[in-house]
């Protein structure tokens, strides 16, 4: 029985950093998909790795992440990276979870690199952040997903079973140790088909 519904930022209650990193790669003519490249070289101890976990600042984050560009051939400024970063508020997503809050406990369980308090954030997200019970932020806890710690906390904080969860993620490396728990995971590809796993997995409606 369902007793917590667990969701991630990027990508699935806001639109992913995907958008940002293909749109610096093509206004530098940098080949398609070389950030993401980089980002999994290395991937629990890169330098985004190192900055999700609080271990390094944006300034050593930017000169670490140019270093593991320039070992693969490539120029690239870590600040205009990081600046380049959005996300939309998905509004099918944000009564997800309005709706799951008001019948189940709810936890984000996001990475990263600043804590949501010290950054300034549209009077819907701060609605939306207000519904969870739970936020865990791995810059703020030392610890980023897909490290089975992270998700026992927020299992600890809610006071529920990893079986009694559902997780939703944009990104299978981590939903692979939430699953290997016991949670029900879904992979967040398309927004209405993951509301309609949720749906099924939660036992009552999600939207409209």
């Amino acid at each position: 029985m369902v007793e917590a519904v667990l969701f991630d930022m990027g990508g699935v209650i806001v639109s992913g950093p995907w958008e940002g990193f293909a749109a610096y790669e093509r206004e530098n003519g940098l080949p398609e998909g070389l950030i993401r490249r980089i980002n999994s070289t290395d991937s629990d101890s890169n330098a985004w790795a190192r900055m999700e976990r609080g271990e390094i600042g944006l300034e050593g984050f930017a000169e670490a992440f140019e270093a593991e560009a320039e070992g693969l051939g490539y120029r690239v400024d870590g600040m205009a990276v990081l600046n380049g970063l959005g996300g939309e508020l998905l509004p099918s997503m944000a009564e997800a979870v309005r709706r799951c809050s008001e019948r189940l406990k709810t936890g984000l369980l996001t990475n990263n690199y600043s804590p949501m308090g010290s950054s300034k954030r549209s009077a819907e997200l701060a609605e939306v952040l207000g519904w969870f019970d739970v936020v865990i932020e791995s810059s703020v806890v030392g610890v980023r997903k897909p490290d089975p710690v992270f998700y026992s906390m927020a299992c600890d904080a809610l006071g529920v079973k990893p079986s009694a969860c559902v997780f939703l993620d944009d990104l299978g490396v981590n939903l692979k140790p939430a699953r290997a728990m016991g949670m029900t995971t879904i992979k967040v590809v398309d927004p209405d088909e993951a509301l309609v796993e949720l749906e099924a997995a939660v036992g009552f409606s999600l939207r409209g």
